[in-house]
């Protein structure tokens, strides 16, 4: 990964050090750091009787930390497109540090919304929507849904050795302590590697474009650049929003409750275990589904993932204690398929809006398409921990299972829309 030179055609003929990889490391540190939001299924399960949570207000703070930062991404995404992601970023670490040290000093739910919901949630929207379009601009277009897919890989990838670290620290001294140690070791990590994000100059062409003759993975000849307002007034941003709020509302309901299903479905008490083999599946099908998507097309893969998971929810309607699938291999396997293909989704999407508004204001715009996610994960774990609260008492271990023929429907119709997704015409002046 060694950095090299590269001429720049910018307005200066002066030699431009190509600090790609560089960039590319560090997006994967800081969502490394901000992946911390998925480690909510172990802290909700983990919050001590004696607070008095129902479950539907153990999504609370998971669901509005989602919903924050999903559309502090448009403002961000604006930010980092003006003045560079490195000021951004650094913001980011610091809401997300105050706002997870606030919340270890408090019990409430309305305390936790303020402070892992809020502050916590605009904090990894400002870090999140830095991270990835400087290392995305580094690269050639064929080279786009590969370096998407690995820095939002680290994100996916968070609770790997987040949800086994919560665990510890829950165990060994309490759930406010895990918190505290959290807001302190991301704050120092996000704003340290923040200082190594950095934009190419103007007019930066990478070394390795590929020449016009050359096929391109399905992705538009010519791309224009649209600005927000009239991505807005495209079928296709409305398009790609709604099917990106119902595949992401999906998975992130899955990620939110995974510890409490396993319990209640299973009898397997080691949820955190679960999480982390979620967040590896998350990882790598960032990476997969990117690199996939360079070859094959993004709706293409993106059909393949909704009709996947759909079969998936409908698998983990059956996964209870006593058959196949509801045992720790069982489990095993679908939480790590689960998590790739919600994964997917976060490198495919940033690729197709790329792909479809262009680059100059690939960070707005993708806050924008974004916020879809936010909306997904706002309503979908919310509406499942209802679900359960009012089936619990009828139905114990089955008291998720209507969340998950939701889930199912909502992935099917997406598969659906995705056959009314085409490139926007290109318009002449």
């Amino acid at each position: 990964m060694g950095e090299k030179t590269v001429a720049s055609e910018a307005v200066t003929a002066t030699p431009v050090r190509n600090l790609g990889w560089r960039v590319t490391m560090a997006g994967i540190g800081i969502n490394l750091a901000l992946g911390v939001l998925y480690t909510w299924s172990v802290i909700s399960k983990s919050v001590p009787e004696g607070w008095g949570w129902t479950e539907a207000q153990k999504a609370l703070p998971y669901s509005i930390a989602i919903l924050a930062f999903a559309f502090m991404t448009v403002p961000a995404g604006r930010l980092q497109d003006r003045i560079g992601p490195r000021l951004v970023a650094t913001l980011g670490g610091i809401l997300v540090g105050v706002g997870l040290i606030l919340a270890s000093r408090t019990t409430s739910v309305a305390g936790y919304i303020v402070g892992f919901g809020l502050l916590a949630g605009a904090g990894i929207g400002l870090g999140y929507a830095s991270a990835t379009p400087p290392a995305i601009k580094w690269f050639a277009s064929h080279r786009t849904g590969l370096i998407a897919g690995l820095v939002v890989g680290g994100f996916g990838l968070a609770s790997a050795y987040a949800a086994p670290l919560a665990t510890w620290l829950i165990a060994s001294y309490n759930l406010p302590t895990a918190v505290m140690v959290f807001g302190i070791g991301f704050l120092v990590v996000v704003v340290l590697l923040s200082q190594l994000l950095k934009n190419p100059p103007a007019g930066y062409k990478p070394e390795d474009a590929l020449p016009a003759t050359a096929s391109v993975a399905k992705a538009p000849s010519v791309i224009e650049d649209y600005g927000p307002g009239r991505m807005l007034a495209t079928p296709q941003f409305w398009l790609l929003w709604v099917m990106y709020a119902f595949a992401a509302g999906a998975g992130l309901m899955i990620v939110g409750k995974l510890a409490k299903i396993v319990s209640v479905q299973g009898g397997i008490e080691a949820g955190f275990a679960f999480v982390a083999i979620l967040a590896l599946g998350n990882a790598g099908g960032r990476v997969i589904a990117g690199t996939l998507s360079d070859r094959l097309g993004r709706v293409t893969t993106m059909r393949i993932v909704f009709l996947f998971q759909a079969a998936l929810m409908l698998l983990l309607s059956q996964a209870f204690k006593g058959n196949a699938l509801g045992t720790l291999a069982g489990f095993t396997l679908l939480s790590a398929l689960i998590g790739a293909n919600y994964g997917a989704n976060l490198s495919v999407f940033p690729s197709v809006t790329k792909d479809y508004f262009g680059l100059k204001n690939f960070g707005v715009n993708y806050g924008l398409v974004f916020t879809a996610w936010g909306v997904g994960g706002f309503v979908m774990p919310y509406v499942c921990g209802c679900i359960y609260d009012a089936n619990v008492k009828v139905n114990p271990a089955g008291a998720f299972v209507q969340s998950y023929y939701l889930a199912a429907a909502l992935l099917a119709a997406a598969f659906l829309l995705s056959f009314a997704v085409r490139p926007p015409a290109k318009q002449t002046a």
